[in-house]
């Protein structure tokens, strides 16, 4: 292989790497989102209880129901990024390495499955989830506590 072609494949391995991480990182922002807009339906939760939304709903009840809502897209959310971090990108760097000399992308990923198989690792996607599912049963708690006293009364 040439030089020129060797620098086009690094060019373009740099750039798709580049790519990956501006990713990531708008990956973190919309978890940043859902974070945030969760906490603040959190603390909004206490403060409607007794009012009423629209058709007799209570706020209350129509906050858990949109914190749920929030929650499983939220979900969702990050395993869409996953897959396409995983497929779109990490495939791809990982067949422009074949034509490099190293291949960090493959090094690294060959470590993550070794600790993960090992079960000495936590991904972030797996705490991040957590949470997720945490918050939306939080929400869920918070349904059934606006809607009891409307099916009891």
């Amino acid at each position: 292989m040439e030089n020129s072609e060797k620098d086009l494949i690094f060019k373009q391995y740099k750039l798709y790497s580049e790519q990956k991480e501006a990713f990531i990182a708008r990956n973190f922002g919309i978890n940043r989102f859902y974070i945030c807009l969760s906490l603040i339906i959190l603390v909004l939760m206490p403060f409607a209880k007794g009012l009423v939304f629209a058709y007799g709903i209570s706020l209350a009840t129509f906050l858990a129901v949109f914190g749920m809502c929030c929650a499983a897209l939220w979900w969702m959310n990050m395993d869409s990024y996953n897959i396409l971090i995983k497929v779109k990108f990490s495939k791809v760097l990982e067949e422009i390495e074949k034509d490099l000399p190293k291949q960090p992308y493959a090094d690294e990923y060959k470590g993550i499955k070794d600790l993960k198989e090992n079960k000495k690792m936590f991904m972030f996607t797996d705490i991040q989830k957590f949470f997720a599912t945490l918050i939306f049963l939080v929400f869920f708690v918070g349904l059934v506590e606006s809607v009891i006293p409307v099916i009891v009364g």
